[in-house]
């Protein structure tokens, strides 16, 4: 393989474990606070790629408009999802609140088949986002330059917001002991809702930026996306956010450059994804940036 080759390689591994890293964060925010997996996460991913969808195709605004409005619509989706699925059931078994997730990707799925049709719509880029900009014999993509330059902005401001900001010192007193935060004045339900709308709006930009990397939108595009992005959370550790975005990275690479070395293999780039989760818990089930926790009961 060519020196140019493999740059190109690596810039396309970048900016897909980028999209894996900002799916992971809203996955692992949430199992952080209330220890529950939002199965639902990647629905909100697709609606964030519909909304942008139907903005700009059906309603003819200008690509930033409907991305604010798609990354808008996206987090009332998550709230929604929290405040009538998982709101209800904080003092339910923790069994529960994980079937209620289940049923609400379902849900969300089969209602956007019903809404949208389950016929694959195409997206149309945005010309400057992807005219090829050749340099020494590399073929540079804005948006493919772009997808990290964003992702890595976001997860700076998403630190400060948790480390530097109250609403952040609410999210990792919560992550400690939720009953014991609540009885000390914290507002709890709105600091959850917090950690929803930041994880929704994030997994949204995630959708729209896949949307433009992959040309269509079609109701069960957030399933392969969500799945890898729990598998990224759980590799750089669930609860952290450098490592959820370490762990979509480390995705990223091992599917685009085993398929780059390895060609005949491309059939099984999916496989590679749980070979890694599978050897990840085998040699440290908390991941590599997790801690051990202790179950709530």
């Amino acid at each position: 393989m060519s020196l140019n080759m493999f740059i190109q390689h690596f810039i396309n591994a970048l900016g897909l474990g980028s999209l894996y890293g900002l799916i992971a964060i809203g996955y692992t925010m949430v199992y952080g606070i209330l220890r529950l997996i939002n199965f639902a996460h990647g629905d909100i991913f697709m609606l964030g790629a519909y909304f942008v969808y139907f903005a700009t195709i059906h309603f003819k605004l200008p690509w930033g408009v409907g991305v604010v409005l798609a990354i808008a619509g996206a987090t009332l989706c998550g709230l929604l999802v929290d405040r009538i699925a998982y709101r209800p059931l904080r003092s339910a078994p923790r069994i529960s609140a994980l079937i209620s997730a289940i049923g609400v990707s379902f849900f969300l799925e089969n209602l956007a088949t019903v809404v949208f049709t389950g016929m694959p719509r195409a997206v149309v880029q945005p010309p400057w986002l992807m005219h090829p900009i050749p340099v020494r014999g590399i073929r540079l993509i804005p948006l493919g330059l772009m997808v990290p330059v964003i992702s890595f902005l976001l997860v700076a401001g998403l630190l400060w917001i948790v480390y530097r900001t109250k609403p952040g010192l609410g999210m990792r007193a919560i992550s400690f002991d939720i009953e014991t935060t609540r009885l000390m004045g914290v507002s709890v339900d709105k600091i959850i809702a917090l950690t929803f709308a930041l994880g929704s709006a994030l997994a949204a930009l995630a959708g729209i930026m896949w949307a433009l990397r992959y040309p269509r939108v079609e109701p069960f595009m957030g399933v392969f996306p969500g799945v890898k992005a729990f598998i990224a959370a759980v590799f750089g550790g669930v609860g952290s956010i450098p490592g959820a975005m370490i762990g979509g990275l480390a995705l990223g690479f091992v599917e685009i450059m085993s398929i780059a070395f390895f060609p005949t293999l491309s059939g099984y780039k999916d496989a590679f994804a749980f070979v890694l989760l599978i050897v990840i818990l085998l040699v440290r089930p908390t991941g590599l940036m997790g801690e051990k926790l202790e179950e709530k009961i």
